[in-house]
């Protein structure tokens, strides 16, 4: 049984946002949906469904879709900057304390010299 995923209406029109430019793209280069699917390696349904922002495709399959059309660079620009996770990250970092030196390591070395 497959699991339906629910999202945010916020979710929904980025999802929506992304597959229009996916379309977008793909129509600039004046690629067929067939020829896209083709190259990306996935069905000419699969690559409808990103198009029209629905969800379930794995994000393989629109990494495949981008690299056919030469924007798979685009993908590693997803949360790239992330200002909020760092500030979140800073303020639980504490100065790392120094380990208190073992003067009984460098005394059993002189020992067995």
């Amino acid at each position: 049984m497959k699991k339906t995923i629910t999202a945010s209406p916020l979710v929904k029109r980025q999802i929506a946002q992304l597959g229009e430019n996916i379309r977008m793209a793909r129509l600039r280069r004046r690629l067929s949906l067939r020829a896209v699917a083709q190259r990306a390696g996935i069905s000419l349904n699969t690559v409808i469904t990103i198009e029209n922002g629905k969800f379930g495709v794995s994000i393989g399959a629109i990494a495949n879709v981008l690299h056919c059309l030469n924007l798979a660079e685009d993908i590693s620009q997803v949360a790239k900057d992330d200002l909020l996770g760092r500030k979140l990250q800073d303020l639980e970092l504490e100065p790392k304390k120094r380990a208190p030196k073992k003067a009984k390591t460098r005394e059993i070395i002189q020992d067995s010299k």
